[in-house]
């Protein structure tokens, strides 16, 4: 490995380094992401009658009739993992946001502290995705897991992406929490698939979540794949994760001199093994 490939990577793995010590900090999160997913699922599941609802699914153009029951605990789920990897990314990026500017106009590059957001948030939210799945299918065998697992992955980033824009624009922690959770349940509950004979001709089919319920709901309960829409959540992560570069590169620029940048980033090269 060459010297400046070695300096990428320890660059990186430094700042990947330092994402999990600041995760590590929020046990409230933690707290929410081993009970809350559980606890909402199992009651919902629990609760809400078992009544076959009728509705047509626009992904695959089929009318299914599952139980009341588990199509709320889809939706429960993906409101879930929504709010739980909205809320870590939030206050990660809230908490820490000094502390990456500091770095940034250190010389660090803030190309390498973006991509280990982007690495943290990738770990979360496939760890928190198969955590939901697991517990869904302790209480009923969805069609397709691994799809299921995959369209709640890709709401998680998506709503991660949502927490760094939201940590890097908002002033006070209070505007941050209440955004992330107002987004997931306005977006969420407006999309609840008993309702869904009406999304192709609604604005409902814009919404942040579109991709994901369409295909989280083809997996659970039909042997359909839903390839498009999985394409479709993909984007609205593409296009949040861009807003939230941009809005992170914003509150990271540096006005330092550009002499006094190259020195300071020279420094750090020469090392290569800034201390966080």
């Amino acid at each position: 490995m060459s010297g400046s490939a070695g300096s990428h990577l320890v660059w990186f793995t430094t700042a990947v380094r330092h994402n999990l010590i600041e995760h590590s900090r929020n046990r409230f999160a933690m707290l929410l992401a081993v009970a809350f997913v559980p606890t909402w699922t199992i009651l919902a599941y629990l609760t809400i009658p078992e009544t076959a609802v009728p509705f047509r699914l626009p992904a695959t153009g089929e009318t299914l009739a599952p139980a009341g029951n588990r199509t709320t605990q889809v939706t429960g789920a993906l409101n879930a993992i929504s709010l739980i990897t909205g809320f870590m990314m939030f206050a990660a990026t809230f908490t820490g946001g000094r502390f990456d500017k500091r770095l940034a106009l250190a010389g660090y590059p803030r190309t390498h502290l973006a991509l280990a957001k982007v690495a943290i948030l990738t770990l979360v939210s496939a760890l928190v995705a198969a955590y939901a799945t697991a517990v869904i299918s302790a209480t009923w065998v969805p069609e397709q897991p691994l799809q299921l697992a995959a369209a709640l992955f890709s709401s998680a980033m998506t709503y991660g992406a949502f927490g760094v824009v939201f940590g890097s624009v908002l002033r006070r922690e209070v505007e941050g929490m209440f955004a992330v959770m107002m987004t997931s349940i306005i977006d969420i509950t407006l999309q609840h698939p008993t309702r869904s004979a009406s999304a192709e001709r609604s604005f409902v089919q814009f919404l942040p979540s579109h991709g994901a319920i369409q295909t989280a709901t083809a997996s659970a309960f039909s042997a359909a794949h839903t390839p498009a829409y999985l394409a479709l959540q993909a984007l609205w992560f593409a296009a949040t994760a861009l807003v939230a570069l941009l809005a992170f590169h914003r509150r990271t620029r540096n006005a330092l001199p550009p002499k006094t940048r190259s020195a300071r980033l020279a420094f750090v090269s020469d090392r290569e093994a800034p201390v966080l």
